[in-house]
């Protein structure tokens, strides 16, 4: 069955301006989603804006990573001066299992929803780009440095959220 989730995101600080980093939501976010193809729960599975399918994580034991019917349906960013935020609809194939390992059945999406959003970012000093994430298991606040100089870029304050549409 056709499965949607909503995931939603928001740093604040600096966005604009001449001492910015030009902050900014990459095309790729990780999002853990039992999966029918392994038949293992709580898999990692990669999405890319554009891509038709997602990339699961698989298994260490006997199966590899591999594709999986899933895809970014809407990926949506706002910017404003003080304000970075991301809203992505995530459609994923999901079917009733029993973990081939643990024993334990799949859930929709899962028993312990967990999402990694990707951000970039160029340095002006360090004349550089940078690569940046937040999850939604980090303690919070916390704040994105550059690796170059050493800046605030953004301030981690609120958990992305995940929301089952269907």
């Amino acid at each position: 069955m056709l499965r949607t989730a909503e995931i939603t995101a928001e740093l604040t600080g600096r966005m604009t301006g001449a001492n910015s980093h030009k902050l900014h939501w990459s095309p790729r976010l990780e999002f853990s989603v039992d999966c029918f193809v392994c038949e293992r729960t709580g898999r990692t599975q990669v999405y890319e804006c554009g891509a038709e399918r997602a990339r699961c994580s698989g298994s260490r034991s006997g199966f590899p990573s591999h594709f999986t019917a899933g895809r970014i349906t809407a990926y949506d960013t706002t910017e404003g001066a003080e304000r970075l935020a991301l809203r992505a609809l995530v459609d994923f194939w999901w079917a009733p299992f029993q973990d081939t390992r643990h024993d334990r059945p799949a859930m929709a999406p899962t028993s312990h929803p967990w999402v990694r959003l990707h951000l970039g970012s160029y340095c002006r000093e360090g004349t550089e780009a940078g690569k940046h994430s937040v999850q939604t298991n980090l303690r919070r606040p916390s704040e994105l440095r550059c690796a170059h100089c050493e800046s605030v870029i953004a301030k981690d304050v609120t958990t992305p959220a995940i929301r089952l549409l269907n």
